[in-house]
């Protein structure tokens, strides 16, 4: 097929590798524009703007596709479809139906729960056990189009927000191809009216660790907002991000080290940190971490 591909994350890129694999034409890639980044504050290209160049595709990053310019520029392309992932600009309805046969978003949930903008956290953080890929017919409201295809897989007990993603993204790169390969064979699938729920926006307010909480809720914390934007606690005075975690025995003071290989007392219950990064540092699994940063017995999480 012509395809018309948006997206602007890493999750997006596997999926752009395989439509090119697949031998689908690219017409063009959206993607949003290049933004200042590093200490020079010099301009980035996203990743998908990245490997597109890479690829020799032609690349396109509009702030906007409200314009008629724009509407014009892309119903000009002649696309028979547009695939959206993770793009990051709303489509206006000239947009969404100016490909022959409509826009397909790949969204990172069994919708319609998590529908919004951080479905991947937001389901580890809510301890959900299952999770998946939705190939979605778009319409103009958020994330509440009709299913043509989805995939479901488990989450792990210890997974992360970067290591579900990086899964779910694979899984997004296979499952679209097949959408393409037997579009006219699909039949759309109306969401449910029930089990809607929302993935707001991660907040980087909610990344500060209340040890007082349970151990359940520190957990899916720890590792819901890993690696980014990292849950933190003070260590004798300077913060450290806790990027991975598994549920632990033991009971004590909240915040407190219940032995020298990072097992932390929370309300109730305890977590051991598997991997840290301290303010400036790389992050470090706990072994690696403690030999730099010795946390006896005793250490108390969330003073200074």
């Amino acid at each position: 097929m012509r395809v018309i591909f948006m997206g602007t994350p890493d999750f997006s890129v596997p999926v752009l590798e395989a439509l090119v694999a697949a031998g689908h034409e690219i017409a063009a890639v959206y993607c949003q524009p290049p933004r200042p980044a590093g200490r020079g504050k010099k301009e980035r290209p996203t990743p998908v703007h990245a490997r597109a160049l890479e690829l020799g595709l032609d690349v396109r990053h509009p702030v906007s596709l409200k314009s008629a310019e724009q509407t014009d520029a892309f119903a000009a392309l002649n696309a028979d479809v547009a695939v959206v992932v993770a793009y990051g600009l709303i489509l206006p309805q000239a947009i969404l139906d100016a490909p022959a046969k409509g826009c397909l978003n790949i969204h990172a949930s069994l919708l319609p729960r998590w529908r919004g903008a951080a479905p991947i956290h937001r389901a580890i953080m809510a301890g959900d056990a299952r999770t998946g890929i939705c190939i979605m017919q778009m319409d103009a409201g958020l994330d509440t189009g009709d299913v043509l295809l989805r995939e479901g897989t488990l989450i792990g007990v210890e997974e992360t927000t970067g290591a579900l993603h990086d899964r779910l993204s694979a899984i997004g790169a296979n499952l679209i191809c097949e959408a393409l390969e037997r579009l006219d064979q699909l039949t759309p699938d109306a969401q449910p009216e029930a089990g809607v729920n929302y993935a707001a926006k991660i907040d980087k307010v909610e990344a500060q660790i209340d040890w007082n909480a349970p151990a359940i809720a520190v957990d899916r914390q720890i590792r819901g907002l890993s690696p980014f934007p990292g849950a933190w606690s003070m260590l004798e005075g300077a913060r450290v991000k806790l990027l991975a975690s598994r549920a632990a025995a033991g009971d004590g003071l909240a915040g407190q080290a219940l032995d020298d290989a990072l097992t932390i007392a929370c309300g109730t219950g305890a977590v051991q940190i598997l991997r840290a990064q301290k303010a400036g540092k790389g992050a470090q699994d706990a072994q690696e971490f403690l030999r730099g940063t010795p946390v006896p017995k005793g250490t108390r999480f969330g003073e200074g």
